[in-house]
């Protein structure tokens, strides 16, 4: 048995064009529902997976930090015992002084280590209120940290779920989007996809609803109106650049909202019946 030749996209009528864009439309409009139902969830994930990292690399600069001022705090401790080291030394050492001069410089030498210990104390005390606030830090930090990866572990098991439920569904819609855009020529296609891209709601090919665009809702001029239900050509909004197909072709009925009668000019005609008899 042959196999049946498949039609290309050129071969097919204005008509038919215009219903298979209508039925994509139908298609992308199911897949953006689908969407829909998962909101906001793929960004709040993703907000807070940027949140975490910023979280971790925030730790681990305090971290370092602490590292550096424990580093410090050890050399100014060092500085201090070899400073009280010398003036314990220099202060022997002027016990056995040969006179006032050397006596002095001696004197001068403990003077200098002792600034040094008292400047080194004071560092190592800086050092501890830094540490104690680069610690407070980290707490502070590991609280949000756990917070936030409560908070992602909540948001991905509800996507996970929300994707799970509507993944089949979504996979089958798009198969038969693929299947349907084989048979619309590329340029047309581009073009339909540029104008559900520009507009808010995503529809790119609309019915006309009551001599109007439905979905600007600008009326539509007679004659336009019938080309459109001639479908012998493609046809577009002039004011939102929608492809534009008549309500038939949409499987859709359109209703008419019929005037009510005139009775006022019925009563006038009595009224001056009367005034004549």
């Amino acid at each position: 048995m042959a196999k049946e030749n498949k039609r290309d996209p050129q071969e097919y009528t204005v008509e038919e064009k215009l219903k298979s864009l209508y039925q994509l439309q139908l298609i992308f409009s199911e897949i953006d529902r689908i969407k829909t139902l998962r909101g906001e969830l793929p960004l709040e994930v993703q907000d807070l997976e940027d949140d975490i990292a910023g979280l971790r690399t925030r730790i681990a600069n305090y971290s370092a930090d602490i590292e550096n001022l424990r580093a410090e705090e050890s050399k100014r401790k060092i500085k201090i015992e070899e400073a009280k080291a010398m003036i314990e030394k220099y202060t022997e050492d002027q016990n056995n002084v040969r006179n006032n001069r050397e006596y002095d410089l001696l004197a001068k030498e403990i003077e200098f280590q002792s600034l040094e210990v008292e400047f080194c104390e004071k560092k190592l005390r800086q050092f501890a209120a830094e540490l104690k606030s680069k610690m407070e830090d980290i707490e502070r930090t590991e609280g949000l940290l756990e917070d936030r990866l409560r908070d992602l572990e909540d948001k991905k098991s509800e996507l996970e779920e929300i994707v799970s439920e509507t993944k089949e569904e979504e996979e089958k819609l798009r198969d038969r989007a693929k299947v349907l855009e084989g048979s619309i020529e590329s340029r047309l296609l581009q073009s339909f996809k540029r104008i559900r891209k520009n507009t808010r709601n995503g529809l790119g090919v609309v019915y006309v609803q009551r001599d109007a665009c439905g979905g600007c809702f600008n009326k539509i001029p007679p004659q336009r109106q019938l080309d459109i239900k001639m479908r012998k050509k493609i046809i577009v909004c002039e004011y939102c650049g929608r492809i534009m197909i008549d309500p038939e072709l949409a499987g859709v009925k359109e209703t008419t909202v019929q005037a009510p009668e005139k009775k006022t000019r019925k009563r006038a005609i009595r009224k001056s019946d009367k005034k004549e008899d």
